[in-house]
């Protein structure tokens, strides 16, 4: 029962960052493709990022939420 509400909590918290995803690219991303017009449209670097910025929030939150095994 422990594993499905940590599987819940990863999908739900997948869903809330899907969502920032969402508004960030579409109020962050023109801003910044005026700023770095060259870079920013390579698929790889953007898919880059996205999975980077993903693996790290999750793994972070992943972290604080479960429990610390104390020696």
């Amino acid at each position: 029962m422990k594993r499905l509400k940590i599987l819940g909590l990863f999908a739900a918290l997948g869903f809330i960052v899907g969502i920032a995803a969402n508004a960030t690219y579409h109020e962050v991303f023109p801003s910044l493709l005026k700023i770095y017009p060259v870079i920013l449209q390579a698929e790889w670097v953007l898919s880059g990022l996205v999975g980077a910025v993903l693996a790290t929030i999750m793994v972070v939150i992943w972290a604080y939420v479960s429990p610390s095994e104390a020696s």
